[in-house]
């Protein structure tokens, strides 16, 4: 069917679906005496809260800067410029309420007195459709890419009618007969209609095996993470600027055309907020631990979630209460079922940030969540937990060496190198600080999508070890990311059809005399050449100022605090997520590993690592850095220090 013919059966369908944008002008009309005003929300579902807005117009040139409000991700502002040149291309860069950054882009096509643009994944694509690859780097070069934003202009209308027909299920089930995703009036990240679409749909942008920038779009709520539809960028975009016989549906690569839908839960997630409003009413009212057992919201049908049980939760809700912090809104994060019911989810995993009176966000929580038509209390959505007795995940993984004085390690090859990450939990917390960690097992063997098995054992970390030993249950750990990884250049097992997206990695072991089977599935494709730069690094090592192994043993360093605000601000999609520090002694003992909590965004130091470390013997102390993207991919840094 021609596209505008597609277009015209969608629209009749909506009743009045529209691309998005503001008003025009023309040239007849006065110069205008005040600036333009610009609002909009910043959202993944949740609001993107105290995230960094960033505006150019359609000269490239910088009009505006905002931060979102940490309740709702609203912003405001007044640009800079009297008459900017259309269109304004947006940018909001932030941590989601799962702790990944986000780099998000809209656009606002033509110039009026006030216009309303929006940031969030479904205007990303939107964009992305338009311009006919990545928004960032074009958001990055704007000041030379005019051609390419008044092609954005052109194309986003479409774009958006075009995007619509990719998730018409969703649509469909949430009611939603109208719809401007760029700039609706009434939007909000509150569990409305349209924020459920954008919370249903898991949207990213990636590279094809042919290095093709592409649009990749599925149902959230799927058991595994391939993705549903798959558009080629450039082709598509090539069709939405045609005047006539336009076609973007012959950019679609994949055999589905449109998303599946989780249709049932659709139909019962906009009263999930009001969990989130119930607990932040139990935290305000100063419960102690006890009572906050006897509370509703705490009931006894909480299972537990990757071990935490539900005094652990108790305990966390009472740090809330004592620290008074609170909930934000929650974002959908995926369905923990081990098999998704066909068009529903039963338990929703969930995450929510944690923030102070000042609205700084200070810590994140992740649960599961259930509908409960029945419900007795207020509540039909109540935390349940996944049933889980411990968490596995396998991501792709990079690694990178350097030298002391931050510069690549020439004697390790290949570097920076690559493979998958695999963690299987193998510790919980003990309930009193005070107290070690509780261990949950000893063994387990992860098997790949190729066939084959690869063995883990205990070796007192927080994840299992890769262990060379089959049955091994109790490793000595060398702090460094072979105990996580399954390197391809060490390994000849690992195929390309174990680092697709998508691919299943199954996980068995015996817990509590229990033998279980969970199924991993890997976010994105395996890093092909990541860059030198998105590995993450430390602030001013230089050859007159290299980290040296005295600076680890005190935990701090030479001239100030361990900083990574260059790295953080080159890769604002990336995430430091651990700091840790590894004394390996020279008589070839077990290496001593220490472990420094990493401050969440936007913070980007710490004045020291933690305890000091005074080594018996002669030792090799490293630092080992690692960060993650908003698609899971984790990049290793590990910094050889000076004797």
């Amino acid at each position: 069917m021609p596209y505008r013919l597609a277009v015209l059966a969608l629209t009749l369908f909506l009743a009045a679906c529209g691309g998005g944008g503001g008003g025009g002008g023309d040239a007849s009309t006065p110069a205008p005496t005040t600036p333009p005003t610009l609002r909009g929300v910043a959202a993944t579902g949740a609001p993107l809260v105290n995230a960094q807005v960033s505006v150019v117009d359609g000269q490239g040139r910088a009009v505006g800067t905002a931060t979102t409000h940490g309740a709702d991700g609203s912003y405001t502002l007044t640009l800079s410029a009297l008459s900017p040149a259309a269109p304004l291309f947006i940018q909001a860069r932030g941590m989601d309420a799962a702790g990944h950054m986000q780099v998000l882009h809209s656009a606002v096509p033509t110039i009026s007195a006030a216009m309303v643009g929006h940031v969030t994944p479904l205007t990303n694509a939107v964009v992305a459709l338009a311009l006919g690859t990545e928004p960032a780097p074009v958001f990055a070069a704007a000041a030379t890419s005019a051609s390419q934003l008044t092609q954005m202009a052109t194309a986003a209308p479409a774009a958006g009618d075009f995007l619509k027909t990719l998730v018409k299920t969703q649509i469909s089930d949430l009611k939603i007969t109208s719809l401007d995703l760029l700039a609706d009036p009434s939007f909000a990240a509150n569990k409305s209609a349209h924020d459920l679409l954008i919370e249903s749909v898991r949207v990213d942008l990636a590279r094809s095996r042919l290095n093709v920038p592409v649009l990749q779009v599925g149902n959230k709520f799927l058991s595994g993470t391939a993705p549903e539809v798959v558009v080629d960028l450039p082709l598509a975009q090539t069709e939405l600027l045609k005047t006539t016989g336009a076609t973007p549906v012959n950019a679609i690569t994949s055999t589905l055309k449109a998303a599946t839908s989780a249709t049932t839960l659709l139909g019962n997630l906009a009263g999930l907020d009001e969990l989130g409003a119930a607990l932040n009413q139990l935290i305000a009212q100063g419960l102690d631990v006890s009572t906050i057992m006897t509370h509703p919201l705490v009931t006894t049908s909480y299972d537990k979630h990757n071990g935490r049980v539900r005094t652990d939760l108790a305990a966390i809700l009472s740090v809330y209460t004592s620290a008074n912090r609170q909930f934000g809104r929650f974002q959908l994060l995926g369905c923990a079922d081990d098999i998704a019911p066909t068009g529903n989810c039963n338990r929703v995993i969930v995450g929510a940030v944690i923030s102070d009176s000042s609205g700084a966000v200070v810590d994140l929580f992740s649960d599961v969540v259930m509908f409960n038509k029945a419900a007795t209390t207020a509540n039909k959505w109540n935390l349940a937990g996944n049933g889980k007795r411990l968490a596995v995940a396998v991501h792709p993984l990079g690694f990178a060496a350097k030298k002391a004085d931050g510069t690549a390690d020439t004697s390790l090859s290949p570097n920076p190198g690559i493979g998958l990450q695999v963690e299987i939990q193998a510790q919980t917390p003990d309930p009193l600080p005070t107290n070690p960690p509780v261990q949950l097992l000893s063994s387990a063997t992860l098997q790949t999508p190729g066939g084959f098995a690869f063995p883990f054992g205990y070796c007192n970390r927080p994840q299992l070890c890769v262990s060379t030993t089959t049955g091994a249950t109790s490793l000595p750990a060398t702090g460094g990311v072979g105990d996580l990884a399954i390197q391809r250049a060490a390994v000849g097992w690992i195929g390309s059809a174990d680092s697709v997206r998508g691919a299943k990695h199954v996980v068995s072991y015996n817990i509590a005399s229990v033998v279980e089977t969970r199924s991993a599935y890997l976010r994105a494709d395996a890093l092909g050449e990541p860059a030198a730069a998105r590995f993450p690094a430390i602030d001013g090592l230089t050859p007159n100022l290299v980290l040296r192994a005295t600076d680890l043993q005190a935990g701090t360093l030479q001239g100030g605090a361990f900083n990574w605000s260059i790295w953080a601000a080159a890769n604002p999609d990336l995430r430091l997520i651990e700091i840790k520090r590894v004394f390996t002694p020279d008589d070839g003992s077990e290496p001593t590993v220490l472990d420094t909590t990493v401050p969440l965004p936007p913070r980007t130091s710490v004045t020291s690592l933690g305890a000091t470390f005074a080594p018996v013997g002669t030792v090799k102390a490293e630092l080992w850095l690692q960060a993650m993207d908003s698609q899971g991919r984790r990049f290793h840094t590990r910094y050889t220090a000076s004797p």
